[in-house]
């Protein structure tokens, strides 16, 4: 049995909803995720973890994550790129995580294209598994990923946020008036 794994929670607000961040001691970025799905959030913690493996205790200060989000919602989109990450996830989803990094902003990739990066194209379905088991939004850009037919496909965080995501990545101007409870800067 491991010991129980200390991570720390920190809210802040977006334009797209106040989101929570999830550290470890180690400064490594474990979780992000919209104050609004944080059953979400709660339910990957467990799946990465296990049961009871995690206490979540609120951080005393800012971290670096937190800037770095801010600084991506504030238009430096590189902002998160050189965040340490960790999760517990299988090699397949960290190969999956690695090469969704690798997507720059502003662009898209199908699922498909992105089995076929990784070398294994016909892993679509896994692919979108591994996808939507992201517990670290943005920072690990799943909301980069559409279907072959450049449809948006799902997102955690609702279509919304998906489509105000990639506008402000194009260096649109994205409408606030679609995101719910949205907190315009």
């Amino acid at each position: 049995m491991s010991a129980v794994q200390t991570f720390f929670a920190e809210h802040i607000d977006t334009p797209t909803g106040q989101m929570c961040i999830v550290t470890d001691d180690a400064h490594r970025l474990r979780a992000v995720d919209w104050d609004d799905h944080e059953a979400r959030m709660l339910e990957l913690l467990l799946r990465y973890y296990g049961r009871n493996a995690v206490t979540l205790r609120e951080a005393s200060r800012p971290s670096h994550a937190a800037h770095a989000l801010a600084a991506y919602f504030d238009g430096d989109l590189d902002a998160t790129a050189d965040l340490a990450i960790e999760t517990n996830g299988t090699p397949f989803q960290h190969t999956v995580c690695a090469a969704l990094r690798r997507i720059p902003p502003g662009r898209t990739m199908s699922y498909g294209a992105l089995a076929a990066a990784i070398g294994q194209p016909r892993a679509v379905r896994a692919v979108g598994l591994a996808n939507g088991a992201n517990p670290i939004a943005i920072v690990v850009p799943c909301h980069r990923l559409i279907g072959a037919n450049a449809s948006l496909t799902g997102y955690g965080g609702g279509l919304h946020r998906k489509r105000w995501l990639l506008a402000h990545e194009r260096g649109e101007r994205p409408l606030f008036d679609e995101v719910p409870h949205a907190t315009a800067r």
